[in-house]
């Protein structure tokens, strides 16, 4: 068992958002109409690295619900990533450990999303052994649902992981070619850039041939664990087409950096089945370089946590890889 390695601040606690009681009078008296009574109490959500307003709130009348929102004008992106969450949510296969949508709005300049509340919290680092195979068990579910994409969501066009990866997401190649500057790598990384933009280079032709559906985003703080044990998985904006070992690769991030056997948890993992032997490589070497990367360019309408978060992040996927190949 290796050494923990927690984030720069705990995943529970990395958003800065807005109270309910910040938010347009009017835009409260709208989300109290649409669940049928006044809100009392709003909790809001520690995790993510969004500035939207996401919080539990209770009514009068002792309903929860959990509500995100974002200003049309000043937060473009959020309304997207909001808007575009609902379509998908609504279209995933019933029984899946996903919240489920109630309904959307805009009024007064805002734009937001009601889900139903999970009650359940964000998994701590290290990982509790038990909330992690909880998270592993919810992902195989997932993966197995849409490794035949339901019509209703594929109808929705959504992107292909081969296409986001040359688009956004292979830096190594950026960096070696001056177009990016290189960032600041650990010993074991230092004098591997080709092998690094060899490795990357692979991961849009693995994703290309891939059929069924993928979170795009699979991280701890997507996790949701409820008192029963079971695992939630949040935050659906970034579905898209791709193999199911590209999310498993993400969410193992944080076990490697909690001291456990990843590569022990990835091999016995369904979502791992077929995968190229050399994927959790590729995967490993292009998520580096695009948190390392982009920590240097966090937009300012993110958390003021996120570009720890990302090179941390990058440092944890390098030191995976250099493990797994033997640099020394």
């Amino acid at each position: 068992m290796l050494p923990s390695c927690p984030p720069p601040v705990p995943y529970h606690a990395t958003a800065r958002r807005p109270a309910w009681e910040t938010l347009p009078a009017t835009l409260r008296a709208a989300i109290g109409d649409r669940l049928r009574a006044p809100v009392v109490a709003a909790r809001t959500a520690g995790a993510g690295f969004t500035r939207g307003f996401a919080a539990v709130v209770t009514t009068a009348a002792g309903d929860r619900a959990f509500v995100k929102a974002a200003a049309t004008a000043e937060q473009p992106r959020l309304v997207d990533w909001y808007a575009r969450e609902a379509a998908i949510l609504d279209r995933l296969p019933a029984g899946l450990p996903a919240p489920r949508p109630r309904w959307t709005l805009d009024v007064a300049g805002w734009y937001a999303l009601c889900l139903d509340a999970v009650d359940g919290h964000t998994p701590r680092m290290p990982w509790d052994p038990a909330e992690l195979d909880a998270t592993l068990a919810g992902y195989a579910e997932v993966a197995a649902a849409l490794t035949t994409p339901p019509a209703a969501l594929v109808g929705l066009g959504l992107p292909h992981l081969a296409d986001l990866a040359r688009e956004d997401i292979l830096w190594w190649g950026e960096v070696a070619a001056g177009r990016e500057p290189t960032p600041s790598l650990p010993a074991p990384a230092r004098d591997r850039l080709p092998e690094l933009v060899a490795l990357e280079s692979r991961l849009p032709g693995y994703a290309a041939g891939a059929t069924g559906l993928i979170h795009g985003d699979l991280r701890l703080d997507n996790v949701l664990v409820d008192p029963t044990g079971r695992a939630w998985l949040c935050d659906w904006t970034w579905l898209c087409h791709g193999p199911a070992w590209f999310d498993l690769a993400g969410l193992l991030l944080t076990a490697y950096a909690s001291g456990l056997d990843a590569d022990a948890l990835f091999a016995r993992h369904s979502a791992a089945a077929g995968a190229p032997p050399d994927a959790l490589d590729a995967t490993l070497a292009a998520l580096s370089g695009y948190f390392l990367t982009t920590a240097a360019s966090a937009p300012a309408t993110a958390s003021p946590h996120l570009p720890a978060h990302q090179r941390w992040s990058g440092e944890q996927s390098l030191g995976w890889l250099a493990r797994r190949q033997g640099w020394t």
